[in-house]
């Protein structure tokens, strides 16, 4: 086998050229045939029994080219790649160039290799860190919330259904007169003012009492997830079978007692500040480390491969669909849900995993830079916390040599986190409004719009497209 490298035109994209041996494309043509030869049912042969030369005159030579193609080529790949000490970060994009029995295997494989990083100030850098303090109303709430979890409900029968209450209802939905799926249920609790029905049903719910039959008419949403009802009129036969309310314990020692292991109300308030304050500073640490790392990573200069950035989005779908699967949902249901596709949720996270990419790159420079290394206790002290946090053995997490690569990649981008803190100068300031916050995002978030449309609007083409989008 040979290899030929060469850069292309684009930057970080090198092109690898393989020509591999006409024997040891043969040799994979058999490997195939024999691990599928059992599938193969030809006249005057028993099934499976039929040789390899009868088989391919039968179907064509052709019929295993591609199976034994997939066979030979991901380990002949993969030395080619250490061999040359390419730091790839993509798929590779393969083109066949010859492909035959009795000929050489030629093909070409176009990668994205590590980008360079080229490093802005990273020591000095200006941060401010937000420092949130524990109010006696933030103790006070917590402690309501206590009482709230520890509520009864009791049944109300002397007076009729409002917000706050737990409802038990029949109901029947129908459009244009005919029930639809999904629309049906008995016994069903509804608490009133949660908004988990279409708008206005829980409105009409509030004023009946047990026993009532009433007529709801609602319109669906516009936006509504199922096409066939979405914009509709709908009329839901509803019968109130029973209100409860929540009753609240009082807020003194005995509600103390029942809710924790302390015996005073004062205790409790206590304990509750001083996880509060834990929280916040906990909080604060985080947001001053992202912080730290979006300031040293603006200042710095990355070209980001395209297919590095492909493969970040694959992770990020992948994970997406890993945390729906934990609420018994696909992926594909949930875009359905959100009335969005793939390329939809792929173009909605880019500039995402291009920022996950740059701070990964950025600290894995400053490792570099500053030399920080990762000892085997550090890694082995890590695994006995991952063990005792998900019911592992030890031993078994040791064994995995990738986990343990991951674990010191993490513990390395902290340290280099940590020496852009350590070496950073810290101004302490209090915690912006929430609601300035939000319409200063908007604001940003308008102009935003404002900068595309005006972009979009300088080629005929790009006008098409909005147009079309629009529609």
């Amino acid at each position: 086998m040979s290899v030929k490298v060469e850069k292309t035109e684009n930057k970080n994209e090198v092109k690898l050229e393989f020509t591999v041996e006409s024997k040891v494309f043969d040799e994979g043509i058999k490997k195939v045939f024999n691990k599928n030869s059992k599938y193969f049912n030809i006249p005057g042969f028993r099934k499976g029994k039929a040789p390899l030369n009868i088989v391919e005159k039968y179907y064509g030579d052709e019929i295993f080219y591609e199976d034994a193609f997939n066979e030979i080529v991901p380990g002949i790949y993969d030395e080619a790649i250490k061999e040359e000490k390419l730091d790839v970060v993509s798929k590779p994009n393969i083109d066949i160039v010859q492909m035959g029995k009795g000929k050489d295997l030629i093909f070409t494989a176009i990668v994205n290799t590590k980008p360079e990083v080229k490093l802005g100030k990273y020591k000095g850098i200006n941060l401010e860190k937000t420092e949130y303090k524990v109010e006696d109303k933030d103790v006070d709430e917590e402690v309501k919330r206590m009482a709230e979890r520890n509520s009864r409900m009791v049944s109300v029968t002397d007076r009729a259904a409002q917000k706050g209450d737990i409802t038990v209802i029949d109901f029947v939905g129908t459009v244009d007169g005919k029930e639809f799926e999904g629309g049906k249920a008995e016994n069903h609790e509804l608490e009133l003012g949660s908004n988990t029905f279409i708008p206005g049903f829980e409105d009409q719910v509030s004023g009946m009492k047990v026993d009532e039959v009433k007529d709801i008419k609602v319109k669906f949403p516009e936006e509504y997830f199922s096409k066939e009802l979405a914009g509709k009129d709908a009329v839901f036969k509803v019968t109130l079978h029973e209100i409860k309310k929540k009753e609240l314990p009082e807020i003194d020692d005995e509600l103390a007692k029942d809710v924790s292991e302390f015996d005073t109300l004062k205790e409790l308030k206590a304990d509750i500040k001083a996880k509060k304050e834990k929280q916040n500073e906990e909080r604060a640490k985080a947001e001053l480390e992202e912080k730290a790392v979006k300031t040293v990573a603006s200042e710095s200069e990355i070209d980001i491969p395209k297919g590095m950035i492909e493969i970040e989005l694959d992770n990020m779908q992948e994970d997406m669909n890993r945390r729906l699967s934990y609420q018994g949902i696909t992926f594909e249901q949930y875009l359905k849900m959100v009335g969005k596709t793939t390329a939809d949720f792929r173009k909605d996270n880019e500039e995402a995993a291009k920022n996950s990419i740059k701070y990964r790159l950025v600290l894995e420079k400053i490792c570099d830079e500053e030399k920080i290394e990762v000892k085997e206790d550090e890694i082995v002290e890590k695994i006995k916390e991952l063990a005792t946090a998900y019911g592992r053995k030890e031993e078994d997490l040791k064994q995995n040599e990738e986990l343990k690569r991951n674990i010191e990649e993490t513990i390395k981008s902290e340290k280099a986190v940590a020496l852009l803190i350590e070496n950073a100068k810290i101004k302490t300031v209090e915690p912006k409004d929430e609601k300035e916050v939000v319409e200063k995002s908007s604001k940003k978030s308008e102009d935003k719009k404002e900068e595309s449309k005006k972009s979009e609007d300088k080629t005929s083409e790009k006008k098409n497209t909005t147009k079309s989008s629009k529609k």
